[in-house]
C-alpha cells in the first residue's frame, strides 16, 4: 500500500474513533464501565496522545504539544480509576484532538525533511503502528460500549426463536508433520511478532471453525460448569470463586431462553454463530469436555497460512500457551508493549473479532491477555 492510501487508513481510524465519542450527549465519555476498561474520552485523548508523542517528540524533537497533556493521557501516569475524572470538558477534547490530527495531516502532506529522514518512517513504518494502534484502542471501546449495553439492557427482552445446543461438530482437517514459518514481517509486524521463526510441528488435526453457540450451549446444559473433571486446577478454583452459568454477553428471558447483549443491546442469539464472552479457563474446559485441547498459537497461525480455518475473523480465539518472546526478540518501537507481559500470567490469543479492524487481522498477530478475562470478544477453536 502506498503513502496516500496509508494516510487515507489512518484518517478513517481516526475517525472511527472520534465516532465512537463526540456524539456522546453527557458525561458518559468520563465513565468507566468495566474496571479493566478505560473511559472513552481517555481512549480518543490517549491515541492522539500517541500520535502527538511519535510524530512531534520523538521524529521532530518538539515536546511542545505533549508535555501539557502527558498527565492525562499516559497510561503509565494516570490508574484508570482516574482517567475519566481528569478529562477535560468534551467540546475541549474534541477541539484539541481535531487540532492535532489536522496538524499532522498537515506535516504528512509538507513532508518536511525531518520527518522523512527519520528511521521511524521508513517503510512508512510510523504510519502503519497509529493505523494499528488506532485499531486496537477502536476495538477496546467497543468492548466498553459493550459493558455499558450489559448495565443498561431492557430486562424485558424476550426472545422468540431459541437456539438449541447440539454436540461438537467433526469438521476437523489433518495438519501434517513438518517445519513452517510463523510470525511475521516489517514494517507491519509488532515486536513480538518478529523476527519471523521456523515452527515445527507434530501431526494435529484442528476445527474448521470455531466453537458455535449452540455447541457452547450443550456444554453448558450438560452441567460443563459444575462439572469439576472438565476444569484445570486453577480455573476450577477460579470458576468456584465466582460460580458463572453462561459467557458474559448472554442474559436470559423470563422463560429462561438465552439472548445475547452487544454494542446496540439486546438481541437473539444464532446457534451456529461463533461463541465469544469466555475466559481461556471457561475454552480449556469446553475443550476437555469435548475431548480436544486448545491449540499452541503456532498450529493456530500454520492452519491459517494453510488456508484451512474458516471463520477465523469473528472472534479472538484462546490459545493454551502463554505469550512469550521469539527467539532473537528485540523490543520495538518502545519496551513496554510487550516485555513487561512475558510473565507466564498472559495467554495468546489469534484471529480477531466481528469488531476488530482490518490492520490487525493477520495470521500472525499475537493478541494477549490473563486467562480469567471475558469482556473481549473471546471464543475457542479446537484441535485433536
Amino acid at each position: 500500500m502506498n503513502r496516500p492510501a496509508l494516510l487515507n487508513e489512518l484518517r478513517l481510524a481516526q475517525d472511527l474513533v472520534m465516532a465512537l465519542v463526540e456524539p456522546l450527549q453527557d458525561d458518559s465519555y468520563r465513565q468507566q464501565f468495566h474496571p479493566d476498561l478505560s473511559p472513552l474520552g481517555w481512549h480518543l485523548g490517549h491515541c492522539t496522545y500517541t500520535e502527538c508523542y511519535w510524530l512531534q517528540e520523538v521524529v521532530m524533537g518538539d515536546n511542545r504539544y505533549t508535555a501539557p497533556v502527558a498527565s492525562l493521557y499516559s497510561p503509565a501516569i494516570t490508574p484508570k480509576p482516574e482517567r475519566g475524572t481528569r478529562l477535560p470538558p468534551l467540546n475541549v477534547l474534541v477541539q484539541w484532538v481535531i487540532g492535532m490530527q489536522s496538524l499532522h495531516a498537515e506535516m504528512f502532506d509538507t513532508a518536511p525533511a525531518t520527518l522523512l529522514e527519520h528511521s521511524l518512517m521508513q517503510d512508512d513504518y510510523l504510519i502503519h503502528f497509529l493505523i494499528q494502534h488506532y485499531s486496537q484502542h477502536y476495538e477496546t471501546m467497543l468492548a466498553a460500549l459493550t459493558q455499558r449495553a450489559l448495565h443498561t439492557a431492557a430486562t424485558d427482552f424476550q426472545v422468540t426463536q431459541p437456539f438449541t445446543a447440539h454436540s461438537p461438530r467433526q469438521d476437523r482437517i489433518s495438519v501434517q508433520p513438518g517445519h513452517y514459518r510463523v510470525g511475521g514481517l516489517a514494517p507491519v509486524a509488532y515486536d513480538n511478532e518478529l523476527p519471523s521463526q521456523q515452527a515445527t510441528l507434530g501431526p494435529y488435526d484442528i476445527a474448521r471453525n470455531p466453537v458455535s453457540n449452540g455447541e457452547y450451549l450443550a456444554f453448558m446444559e450438560d452441567g460443563g460448569y459444575a462439572n469439576e473433571s472438565c476444569w484445570d486446577k486453577t480455573g476450577w478454583q477460579w470458576q468456584q470463586q465466582q460460580p458463572l452459568t453462561g459467557p458474559e454477553h448472554w442474559r436470559r428471558d423470563s422463560t429462561g431462553n438465552w439472548y445475547g447483549v452487544g454494542v446496540r443491546g439486546a438481541y437473539e442469539l444464532d446457534g451456529a454463530d461463533a461463541l465469544h464472552g469466555i475466559s481461556q479457563y471457561e475454552a480449556a474446559a469446553y475443550a476437555s469436555w469435548a475431548g480436544g485441547q486448545l491449540p499452541h498459537e503456532h498450529q493456530w497461525e500454520v492452519a491459517c497460512r494453510l488456508q484451512m480455518l474458516e471463520q477465523t475473523g469473528r472472534v479472538w480465539e484462546w490459545c493454551n500457551n502463554s505469550f512469550y518472546p521469539y527467539a532473537g526478540f528485540q523490543p520495538f518501537p518502545y519496551v513496554e508493549y510487550s516485555r513487561p507481559w512475558f510473565n507466564d500470567d498472559h495467554y495468546t490469543l489469534r484471529g480477531g473479532s466481528f469488531h476488530t479492524r482490518p490492520a490487525i487481522k493477520r495470521a500472525s498477530f499475537r493478541n494477549f491477555h490473563t486467562p480469567e478475562k471475558r469482556h473481549i470478544f473471546a471464543g475457542l477453536r479446537l484441535v485433536y
